[in-house]
């Protein structure tokens, strides 16, 4: 690359970041196949920056626009309900950006615009009157009525003669029917409260009393005349929400579902099948996982499986899950893998781990696993096949299937695909259409120490070996559930490689507690959340600097936003004669200031082991500050609470410890505003730089 393009890709990329949403902007998702395989439905923004998701088919030659949101009223119009689901699966984009489809795709529900719509194929769009405010509408699987909740009710909606009625209501301002509670959403991938059956008769509904829940008051101080927004909220040591289920019919008359609610008090996932209504519920500590199938009539529950682990049993997304025959799909820990049980039986092997069931399509079942933690690829199970990998290109691979056809999606460091293959479909692609990065990053694969440590350096793309030497920059994640390390032209790569353009050798390590590694490796971090994977950030480090002579240890910093966030922290407050600056973004510097089942899941309970949480919150630790360090939070954060930050700055200033703080109007958990976004990397930049003694170097 020129010095021309380089200056040019320096004051762009930033901006590129932001117009492209991080490059998921023109990407297919929320993929759904007909049952009969003869019909794919999917949304989709028209460009790379184009931010109103569309929706799409293809049942024949070429796609097809089915409905374009710009050409309806009000359709940026968004319930407050509608929102916090939005908050709480991170969905950036506007439009159309949830649905739901019958058996055969032929007609497609969905929330806009604070009305319900009905779209089909063929062309035709209504909106349905007497819908107001819907959130989450779902519509049973033979197309003739939608479910949704509005103000905490749910409602059904006859798509044939238009009435619409209330099945539950709320007794009670704190009370929902049809939604999922805060930690179900945040935490566990139960982002639904209610379930159809297959007939279409009845209705499986979560009811959510809130009553016993803590309550925050998030407010913007931007916006002085605006009313604080009341959160129930569950802090690690508090109360639940109340979750209970209930069978309904059409008349409203109901049947509660019945298992040991003191005992679980989590319902971690509901679905309705052929077979009947089947859920799983957890226990408090989440050390058991109990698999239910429900009567409809009666209610009463059956114990199909139960998982435990004397630390926690981890959810795995789609699971459980029945085949046609009936036979039970789970998966669950065994002899150090993350295995996929059929009727408890283990069918894959020690070396694969299972992240998720995708589908079970008659005996079969698809999933995604991995052998290699840079690498998830699709596989597919059944009966006197076994289990084996569909996918083998390096990358991450998802898959969406139906009847004989199945979608395949793959984004590998060449960027993202999305093909269809089936009876109708050979050959066919839906096409890509992501922005082309002004900065394609330039990644140095290792495997670092006796652990092998997933490891990635991004070096400038002027980088001669010998010229010169680099300070550093480690950019990780490092938390549980996540990983960065992955074998992906991701946006956090490309973002990497600017801040090397400019000047840093970026590296980042996946360590103790991410995913892809084993059950064990996972549990590592259980009772003190930053030891072991700080250590295995300096091994990261220290590795790198053996594999890349020019790597200046006296010059090292550290960034992070969430939990890396709260390990840059912790590395600058812990090991200043490693880490020399540090940002953090969105830190949890108070570990009681989190959720129930996330904090609790790897630190106990709090008034059982206060000294985990004691050992895990910086905000104890401000006098060891004696490096630059800059924090950045937004004031509407309703995941991570400003409170972490402005906490953590009081403890500093009683310290004497100078520091700078960066706080974001109207933002929440995630800076979605582009101007906002560009000044944010901007700032951070600067920040290393003048921390670094990098500010009066001539710049490439």
């Amino acid at each position: 690359m020129s010095t021309d393009s380089i200056s040019g890709a320096l004051s762009e990329l930033p901006r590129q970041l932001a117009r492209t949403q991080r490059f998921s902007l023109g990407v297919p998702r929320q993929v759904t196949v007909a049952e009969d395989g003869d019909r794919v439905i999917f949304v989709r923004t028209k460009t790379g920056e184009d931010r109103t998701a569309c929706l799409w088919a293809i049942d024949g030659p070429g796609e097809r626009l089915l409905v374009d949101p710009t050409s309806l009223e009000d359709e940026d119009e968004v319930p407050e309900p509608e929102r916090a689901r939005r908050e709480r699966v991170r969905e950036q984009a506007r439009g159309i950006v949830m649905y739901s489809a019958d058996r055969s795709a032929s007609k497609i529900v969905f929330a806009l615009g604070g009305g319900l719509w009905v779209a089909s194929p063929d062309g035709q769009l209504r909106r349905l009157h007497g819908a107001e405010s819907p959130v989450d509408p779902r519509i049973d699987r033979t197309g003739k009525q939608v479910a949704y909740v509005s103000n905490g009710s749910l409602h059904v909606h006859d798509l044939d003669d238009g009435t619409d009625r209330v099945i539950a209501a709320p007794e009670a301002p704190e009370v929902t029917y049809g939604l999922p509670e805060h930690v179900a959403a945040e935490e566990m991938h139960r982002v639904r409260g209610h379930w159809w059956s297959p007939d279409g008769t009845r209705l499986l509904v979560a009811r959510v009393d809130n009553s016993p829940v803590n309550r925050w008051w998030i407010s913007d101080p931007a916006a002085p005349s605006t009313p604080p927004r009341e959160m129930f909220y569950p802090l690690a040591g508090t109360r639940n929400a109340d979750v209970s289920l209930f069978v309904f019919d059409q008349d409203g008359s109901r049947t509660e579902v019945k298992w040991d609610r003191d005992a679980f008090e989590y319902l971690a996932t509901a679905d309705w099948d052929r077979h009947g209504p089947i859920v799983s519920v957890q226990s408090r500590d989440q050390r058991t996982l109990r698999t239910l199938a429900v009567d409809q009539a009666t209610g009463k529950t059956a114990l199909l499986f139960e998982a435990t682990d004397a630390h926690f049993v981890r959810l795995v997304p789609g699971t459980p899950a029945r085949t046609r025959s009936g036979r039970l799909v789970t998966v669950s820990d065994r002899d150090g893998a993350r295995r996929l049980l059929v009727d408890a039986e283990a069918v894959t092997d020690d070396d694969v781990q299972v992240r998720e069931v995708l589908h079970v399509e008659e005996e079969t079942v698809w999933f995604v696993a991995s052998t290699e933690p840079t690498e998830e690829h699709v596989w597919s199970w059944s009966p006197g096949e076994g289990a084996a990998p569909i996918t083998r290109d390096p990358g991450i691979h998802t898959a969406s299937v139906g009847g004989s056809t199945v979608v395949l999606q793959s984004f590998t460091e060449r960027g993202k695909t999305c093909s269809v293959d089936g009876p109708m479909f050979r050959g066919t692609t839906i096409a890509v259409l992501e922005a082309a990065p002004i900065v394609d990053p330039i990644i140095r694969w290792f495997s670092i120490g006796p652990r092998a440590l997933r490891t990635a350096l991004i070096l400038p793309s002027w980088y001669e070996a010998g010229a010169q030497k680099l300070p550093v920059l480690l950019s990780p994640y490092g938390g549980p559930a996540a990983q960065r390390v992955t074998r992906a032209r991701h946006w956090h790569f490309i973002e990497a490689q600017w801040f090397a353009d400019n000047g840093f050798a970026v590296l980042m390590a996946d360590g103790a507690g991410t995913p892809g590694r084993g059950p064990q490796w996972e549990r590592e971090i259980y009772g003190d959340v930053l030891s072991p994977v700080i250590a295995d950030q300096i091994t990261a480090l220290e590795g790198a600097a053996e594999q890349c002579r020019d790597l200046d240890l006296s010059r090292v910093a550290i960034r992070g936003w969430s939990y890396g966030g709260l390990l840059a922290l912790a590395c600058v407050l812990r090991h200043p004669d490693v880490f020399h600056a540090a940002v953090a973004g969105a830190a949890p510097t108070d570990m009681r200031l989190y959720d129930t089942h996330y904090r609790e899941r790897y630190l106990g309970h709090p008034d059982e082991h206060p000294e985990n949480y004691s050992r895990c919150s910086p905000l104890y630790e401000a006098a060891s500050l004696t490096r630059p360090l800059l924090m950045i939070h937004g004031i509407a954060d309703d995941n991570v609470i400003v409170a972490n930050t402005l906490r953590m700055s009081a403890a500093l200033l009683t310290a004497g410890r100078p520091h700078e703080v960066l706080l974001l109007p109207s933002a929440t958990h995630m800076a979605t505003d582009p101007d906002v976004s560009v000044s944010i990397d901007l700032y951070e930049l600067r920040f290393l730089e003048r921390s670094l003694g990098l500010a009066n170097e001539s710049a490439r």
